[in-house]
């Protein structure tokens, strides 16, 4: 999972990752970024602009730039690219009319140049809907086994359960 990509990417963990965390509207961008940070997901509006959150996980410091996917703000995602050290895609599993769409901005980062071979995490979300796609059928309908220039992965997940998702999730403590 992410974990396993950031001890990769970082020989020193007590670093700051930045993290873009993007994908179409709807899929699920900001419920996954609030479980991450064990925030309350009982009322999520769609993202007009951006969110940015710092999450602490296993020491690593995440700075997590959540940008809205609706059709219109999707050209300004470039305008986040600079410094990105993972690509987060989120894809909404269970929304097949829209699986074409998705791969097609999905290659359009990937051929992106300020882009070029930082690590992409795909999650195939919204696995606890009936209708859901299996990682599997959305990693073949991508093509994702011809990404050769970067390290990838997909990760079936619900963020609305937290299933898939936990591999990342904060810790807190307890009281004694």
């Amino acid at each position: 999972g992410l974990l396993s990509i950031l001890r990769k990417l970082k020989s020193a963990p007590d670093q700051e990752v930045r993290i873009l965390l993007l994908g179409l509207d709807n899929g699920g961008k900001t419920t996954l970024l609030k479980q991450l940070a064990s925030e309350d997901i009982s009322h999520i509006t769609p993202t007009q602009g951006f969110n940015i959150k710092s999450v602490q996980s296993q020491g690593f410091k995440l700075n997590v730039w959540d940008i809205g996917g609706q059709r219109k703000i999707r050209p300004y995602w470039r305008n986040y690219f600079e410094n990105t050290d993972v690509l987060i895609y989120v894809i909404d599993s269970a929304d097949r009319k829209r699986f074409e769409e998705t791969g097609q901005e999905l290659a359009e980062l990937l051929d992106e140049e300020k882009l070029s071979g930082v690590p992409v995490l795909i999650f195939a979300n919204k696995q606890d809907l009936l209708t859901a796609a299996p990682a599997s059928e959305i990693a073949e309908g991508l093509n994702l086994h011809t990404i050769r220039d970067r390290m990838w992965q997909i990760q079936s997940c619900s963020a609305l359960t937290g299933e898939g998702v936990q591999f990342c999730k904060v810790k807190k403590a307890k009281k004694s």
